[in-house]
C-alpha cells in the first residue's frame, strides 16, 4: 500500500494549527507523509513549533509570497509523491483512523478517483456542532450505508443539486488532481470544479459512514467571509453555468438542469442576505437578491 500524502496549506489560527499537525501524529496507520505549506502567515512561531518535532515524516515549506487558497493548492499537487493525497485543512482534525480506515476503501475500490471519508462538524472550540449549511449538506448526500461508489451523471447530478462533500477530507487520486489542476478564479468553489471535471471524465467517488474526521467550521473561513459581499455566488454562477453546458454536451439532461437551476445555492444566497442588508453592504445586497432571483449580474455589482 503506498504511503498517505497529507498536504497542508497553513494560514490560520496557531492552536487550531497545532490540533490538526498533533491529529496526524496521533494516527493508528503511521505510513503517511505530511507536507506543511505555509502561506506567509505573519507569525513565525507556527512553522518553528512545527520544524521543531523532529519527524522525518513532516516536512515544513514557507512560500516566498502570499499565494491565496487556489495557488497554494496548485503548488501542494505539484509536491505530491504518493498516487494519493488529501489536501487537509491546517484547522481541522483527524481521528486516529484516519489513515487506516482510507487505505481499506483504497484497497476495497482500486479504481476510485476521490474518496469521501465519514466526517463530523465542529465548531471553533472543537464541539459537536450541526449548522445549517450541514444539515443541508446531509440532505443532499446519497443514501445508504457503508462504503459505495457513485459516478457518471448520478455523481453530477448530486452535487450540482448541493455540494455535500467536505474538502479538506477527501482523498484524490494525485493523477487526477494534476491532470486537471485547481482553479485559480475560484478560490471558493474550486473543491467542486475538481468534483466535475473529475466526474465529466469518467472518475468515480466512493462515499463512507465511517467518521474518521473532524471538519471545522467557523466564521472565519473562506467561504463564510465571502457569502455577505456576494462574491462567492457570482464563482458559483459561473460555475453552474459553464457546467450545465457542459453537461448538454455529454447529453446528461438530469445534470444540466441541476446546474442551471442551482436552487441550493440560491437559497443559500437568500439566508446571507439579511447579514448584508445589516451591513448596509448596497453591493453585497444587490449581488446576492440578483442571484436568489437568477438574474444576470450588472456590471455595477
Amino acid at each position: 500500500m503506498v504511503t498517505l500524502d497529507i498536504m497542508m496549506p497553513f494560514y490560520g489560527r496557531f492552536d487550531h494549527f497545532r490540533e490538526a499537525v498533533q491529529s496526524v501524529l496521533a494516527q493508528s496507520d503511521p505510513d503517511w507523509r505530511l507536507t506543511i505549506v505555509d502561506d506567509v502567515y505573519p507569525d513565525l512561531a507556527p512553522g518553528e513549533w512545527a520544524q521543531s518535532l523532529g519527524d522525518e515524516r513532516i516536512t515544513y515549506i514557507r512560500n516566498e509570497v502570499n499565494l491565496r487558497p487556489s495557488r497554494n493548492y496548485i503548488k501542494c499537487v505539484g509536491l505530491m509523491q504518493s498516487e494519493f493525497s488529501v489536501l487537509m485543512g491546517c484547522d481541522d482534525v483527524m481521528l486516529p483512523g484516519y489513515v487506516a480506515r482510507v487505505k481499506q476503501l483504497i484497497a476495497q475500490f482500486p479504481d476510485a478517483s476521490i474518496i469521501q471519508p465519514g466526517v463530523s462538524v465542529i465548531d471553533t472550540d472543537g464541539a459537536d456542532s450541526k449548522p445549517l449549511a450541514d444539515r443541508v449538506k446531509a440532505l443532499y448526500r446519497f443514501r445508504g450505508t457503508g462504503a459505495r461508489q457513485y459516478s457518471g451523471e448520478t455523481l453530477a447530478t448530486s452535487l450540482l443539486r448541493g455540494n455535500w462533500t467536505y474538502f479538506p477530507s477527501l482523498v484524490w487520486r494525485v493523477s487526477e488532481l494534476k491532470r486537471h489542476g485547481f482553479r485559480v478564479d475560484l478560490d471558493v468553489v474550486q473543491d467542486l470544479a475538481m468534483l466535475l471535471e473529475i466526474t465529466k471524465a469518467g472518475g468515480s467517488l466512493v462515499l463512507d459512514d465511517t467518521i474518521v474526521f473532524h471538519y471545522r467550521r467557523h466564521s472565519a473561513s473562506v467561504s463564510a467571509v465571502t457569502g455577505p459581499d456576494g462574491s462567492k455566488f457570482r464563482q458559483e454562477r459561473t460555475l453552474f453555468y459553464e457546467s450545465a453546458d457542459a453537461a448538454d454536451a455529454l447529453g446528461w439532461p438530469r445534470a444540466a438542469r441541476a446546474a442551471r437551476h442551482h436552487i441550493t445555492s440560491r437559497l443559500n444566497a437568500l439566508s446571507e442576505l439579511p447579514g448584508a442588508i445589516r451591513a448596509r453592504n448596497v453591493v453585497g445586497r444587490r449581488t446576492l437578491l440578483q442571484h436568489v432571483l437568477g438574474r444576470p449580474y450588472s456590471k455595477s455589482s
